[in-house]
């Protein structure tokens, strides 16, 4: 036994140490080991060793609870003293605990590094009864009938049993014999009533009595009749034998019928029940205490709901389609005309094989919001299938059901979620799959994807072939160069590229606005959003393609208003661009234009992003050196390869520019993208670098409301890039007014809003000269055959 040092500390006489148990019910003159391993309960354990006082030993109604209250104990528990003390290496504790008597919580007491709870104790009052006689009499023999019973019992606990003269002991002891629940035995010990609590005792033995006898007879019986190699069936005979007997047969029967009804209602294809009905043979041959029934009993539920019938499909309403996507989204005419005509020629051939819409744009665009407006307009049920961030391929097929915890796919799960073969079904964030060690997820889209394979499509749990022909497939990506070229060949790419201010302007009046006010709790005529507030959020407080940080900035408005008006100091809000300040703070952007080319060797470029356009500022200055090209601002390797030919290029038509040779000599060139910390690359910047330096050696100033895209080659030519409506989205945000763009990009204008194409300016570049000429408005010597055009 361990040996510690002096107590610290005395309890008074009416508070004890307690040690919480989950599972385990001491009995007043009973010897039971107990194991504890919460860091109070060995505080109390040592502190009664310290003290050699008794312990409390109580049982906690809910297992679960690591620090249990006042109301998670039961209120009676059994006062023990510690016989025996053992520290296992593992830092478990182990004593022997004999129990005292009983006693009653009346409440906790803090303070203490252990539970600590005044008490009452429970005095034992045997009445001297002719009834308490004979039920004790009955007990002790019913006590020796279930030792006979059970195997491997020692010869001494039934002398100790025949010893016992006391009522209350031999209650006690007999109770902590019985194999029953822990519910059931604390009930015993909380019952005080010496007689009362010999009626219950008897009442169990009699039950455990009655199934031992059973189970003796069941094992006789059918010993009798087995031979050694049906030895093994022992048991799960005997089960089914005790279940007869309780009445609870059937059970394993009744489960097989309501599968075979299942099965029969799922209206599967013929192969595919011919072989549903074997497992369900299967299973109805197995004991239902085995492993594989669970397993097996899991899959045909699995199997049997899914959507096999096709439902009856509603006609097409064409006229209400177009309206429902009027109704839910402003703009995107080109996009809603294409899915007008996915959903005429689904009406004229419903058995068609469906092409598979991509959406692809920067975030908050409205993709998956047109995916459910397409569900709407079809009438189907809509379901969503988040693909970002998978990376085993296992997500997609599903498990093989000789894995543990094995699952179908997501698609066999979500048609499952659907309830019907032809839902709209989007995958959204089709970009954001990685392969790995587990195989690649895009190489099961192919399957998913392909309207030539997917009518037998496979998931590796199922094991039988599934019809998803009549799945609507939409998908959304943010950048369509990051999904494989197998599946992108799979797919129709449909851009969203953003919106333009105006656009935001009529979404947030019609929807954006009334949905933040009813997420807030107010009416529209309780908080007036005036458009020019709106103009201001949008020019000065956002700058995205999208809605989704716009919605933000609404909101956060809305708060405020319905504080006011909860507050009681205001009835109606009026917010205009003046009130913004106080609300949102300080402007997020500011336009910087004219204060970033207000010097020479500074020029704006146009850069695309995953997140929309972007505008990108070019410094260049020359400082003395050796004639190097110095590059900062995470530039990629074809961003630096742009600086170097641009550099090139600029001495090479230095007479052209009228640069002296001699501005050259003994100088180093820095060349500098700001917002270092972005990484950038990409084949557009090389018209702004050339325009930059050449601004930096002939000393004009770039005209600060001219922004450039394109690549140029060492032979002067300018080359066509891509993402045009993007670029010329982010100018129009940035409040630029004319934009350079390589002449091979003019049948790019036609994707860009009619309204920015009156309201802009447009110089088509055939050479760099086109551009030095727009944007220094510097004479050049060399001849010109390219005359610059302009819309």
């Amino acid at each position: 036994m361990e040996q510690s040092a002096v107590t610290p500390f005395e309890l008074p006489a009416d508070i004890i140490a307690l040690i919480p148990m989950r599972n385990v019910v001491l009995f007043p003159h009973v010897v039971m080991p107990v194991t504890v391993g919460r860091a109070r309960s060995i505080a109390s354990i040592q502190y009664v060793l310290q003290s050699k006082t008794p312990i409390g030993i109580v049982l906690q109604k809910d297992p679960a609870i690591e620090e249990p209250g006042l109301d998670v104990l039961y209120p009676v528990g059994t006062l023990a003293n510690v016989v025996r003390h053992i520290t296992s290496e593992d830092g478990t504790h182990h004593a022997i605990c004999l129990g005292i008597e009983r006693f009653r919580i009346k409440e906790l007491v803090e303070g203490y590094p252990f539970i600590a709870a005044r008490i009452q104790r429970i005095p034992e009052t045997i009445p001297d009864t002719t009834q308490v006689e004979a039920l004790t009499l009955q007990l002790r023999e019913r006590a020796m009938e279930i030792l006979s019973l059970l195997p491997g019992v020692p010869a001494e606990l039934a002398h100790a049993l025949q010893a016992t003269r006391s009522p209350s002991d031999l209650a006690d002891i007999t109770a902590s014999l019985l194999d029953t629940e822990v519910a059931e035995k604390q009930a015993l010990l909380e019952t005080i009533d010496i007689e009362e609590r010999l009626h219950k005792v008897l009442q169990i033995l009699a039950r455990r009595i009655e199934v031992l006898r059973l189970s003796q007879e069941i094992g006789e019986r059918t010993k009798e009749q087995m031979e050694d190699r049906e030895r093994k069936f022992l048991l799960r005979e005997q089960l089914k034998a005790i279940q007869k007997e309780l009445g609870e047969e059937g059970e394993n029967e009744q489960e097989v019928a309501k599968l075979d009804e299942a099965i029969t209602a799922a209206g599967m294809p013929e192969d595919i029940e011919q072989q549903t009905r074997k497992e369900l043979q299967r299973l109805q041959r197995m004991p239902a205490a085995s492993s594989e029934f669970s397993m097996l009993h899991t899959y045909l539920e699995w199997i049997t709901e899914l959507p096999w019938k096709l439902p009856e499909e509603t006609p097409i309403n064409l006229d209400a389609a177009r309206s429902i996507l009027e109704a839910d989204h402003f703009g995107l005419e080109r996009i809603k005309q294409r899915i007008i005509e996915f959903l005429a020629v689904q009406k004229l051939k419903p058995q068609g094989r469906a092409p598979i819409l991509c959406f692809v744009g920067p975030p908050g665009v409205g993709k998956t919001s047109l995916g459910q407006s397409i569900a709407r307009a079809l009438q189907r049920p809509f379901v969503r299938v988040s693909l970002g961030g998978i990376h085993d391929e296992a997500e997609m097929r599903g498990h093989r059901r000789t894995y543990v915890g094995a699952m179908p796919g997501n698609i066999v799960q979500n048609l499952r979620k659907a309830g019907a073969r032809n839902c709209v079904m989007m995958l959204d964030e089709i970009d954001k799959m990685t392969a790995s060690a587990h195989g690649d997820p895009s190489a099961a889209l192919l399957e998913i994807l392909d309207p030539e394979q997917n009518a037998t499509f496979r998931d590796n749990y199922l094991g039988v072939p599934f019809d998803l022909s009549r799945v609507v497939f939409i998908a959304t990506a943010n950048v369509i160069d990051q999904v494989s070229p197998p599946v992108r060949d799979r797919m129709e790419i449909i851009d969203l590229p953003g919106y333009t201010p105006e656009e935001k302007l009529q979404i947030a009046q019609r929807y954006l606005v009334q949905r933040q006010s009813e997420a807030n709790g107010l009416q529209l005529d309780q908080c007036i959003l005036l458009p020019e507030a709106l103009q201001s959020i949008i020019a000065n407080y956002t700058r995205e393609a999208g809605v989704r940080q716009f919605e933000r900035e609404i909101g956060r408005i809305m708060r405020h208003a319905a504080l006011k008006i909860a507050q009681g100091e205001q009835q109606q809000v009026r917010i205009d661009a003046n009130n913004l300040m106080d609300i949102l703070g300080p402007e997020k952007y500011e336009h910087e234009l004219a204060l970033r080319t207000s010097l020479s060797g500074v020029a704006t470029g146009l850069a695309w992003t995953p997140a929309g356009g972007d505008i990108l500022f070019i410094e260049a200055t020359r400082v003395s050196g050796s004639g190097r090209l110095i590059l900062t601002g995470q530039l990629g390797d074809v961003m630096k390869e742009s600086a170097q030919a641009a550099l090139t290029l600029v001495k090479a038509r230095a007479s052209d520019l009228n640069i002296a040779a001699s501005m050259f000599d003994g100088i180093d060139v820095h060349l500098h993208v700001p917002a270092g910390a972005i990484p950038k690359d990409g084949p557009s910047a090389g018209v702004a670098m050339f325009t930059a330096l050449a601004s930096l050696f002939t000393n004009q100033l770039v005209r600060h409301d001219v922004a450039m895209t394109g690549e140029i080659s060492l032979r002067g030519l300018v080359l066509p890039v891509g993402g045009i409506k993007e670029k010329i989205l982010a100018a129009q945000r940035a409040g630029i007014q004319t934009v350079l763009l390589p002449a091979r990009n003019r049948k790019d204008l036609h994707d860009v809003p009619e309204a920015i194409r009156t309201t802009m300016q447009f110089v088509f570049l055939e050479t760099a000269d086109d551009a030095i000429r727009a944007a220094l408005d510097v004479s050049i010597n060399a001849s010109d055959n390219n005359d610059q055009e302009s819309s």
